[in-house]
């Protein structure tokens, strides 16, 4: 009977005994992401450069009597990485190791290369792209010493069939999948899993920061229909972490089904 039990506690609890670090974390997928690996039984430590979205996060899973560490950082900022992976090894709590790590930090940018603002090109690019790869490049010396772990980026499905309406932020998610394929291809020898989601339209605060609107997006997408909430990608994520050490599933699209394109 006590086996049964313990069998029933891991198969409700897959991912206990691991540790999570979640950037861009306060709000959308990466709040979402933070959430279901704690139900999950994972602790996780959480980044985001804003105060409100991650303070609330840390309580909300607090309440629900997980573990979590707060870091304030900015994603694009290698010294504020080396702080948070700092930081995740000294935390007794996650046991001054991790495990997991969602490369999810990152932002929009309506229009191509024609109209797009490029004031922000920069400020895009050093999240989306040069951030993201120096975390993972960190991440992952970390964990082919352990000689297991998980790297998760999240692209986009717009990186791999360009959008219209977002092509420059399209560049940078292309650009993020073919660093994601070929760290995967450096790594897995060594058991670390390397993957990328790619997640369809999500309906979140992403498409605001993004510089999306009624007449440059809304109009253009409605005959989707319903698109989908940030806990669609975060239960698909949490699936592929949860397949046995030997399966990686190195990459997902997860689409609203009404979405033709991108």
């Amino acid at each position: 009977m006590a086996k049964q039990k313990e069998v029933a506690a891991k198969s409700n609890k897959p991912l206990s005994g691991k540790t999570a670090i979640i950037t861009g974390a306060g709000s959308g997928i990466g709040r979402a992401t933070a959430l279901t690996l704690v139900r999950a039984g994972a602790a996780v430590v959480i980044q985001d450069r804003r105060k409100d979205g991650i303070s609330k996060l840390n309580s909300d899973i607090q309440a629900q009597g997980g573990k979590a560490l707060m870091v304030i950082g900015d994603a694009s900022l290698p010294l504020d990485i080396d702080k948070l992976l700092e930081k995740t090894l000294k935390w007794k709590e996650g046991g001054r190791k991790y495990d997991i790590v969602v490369v999810n930090a990152g932002r929009g940018l309506a229009g191509g290369t024609l109209i797009s603002d490029n004031s922000q090109w920069e400020e895009v690019y050093h999240l989306n792209v040069l951030g993201a790869a120096y975390l993972m490049r960190c991440t992952a010396k970390y964990l082919i010493e352990r000689k297991k772990g998980d790297i998760v980026a999240i692209g986009s499905v717009a990186g791999r069939n360009i959008s219209p309406f977002s092509a420059f932020y399209s560049s940078s998610k292309s650009a993020i999948g073919a660093l994601t394929e070929g760290l995967r291809q450096e790594i897995c020898a060594h058991g670390v899993r390397v993957s990328l989601v790619m997640p369809g339209i999500v309906a979140s605060g992403f498409q605001k920061v993004a510089g999306f609107n009624e007449n440059n997006f809304y109009k253009r997408i409605a005959h989707i229909g319903k698109l989908l909430e940030p806990q669609a990608i975060a239960d698909g994520i949490c699936w592929l972490l949860t397949q046995p050490p030997h399966v990686n599933v190195s990459e997902i699209i997860i689409r609203p089904t009404g979405m033709n394109y991108p």
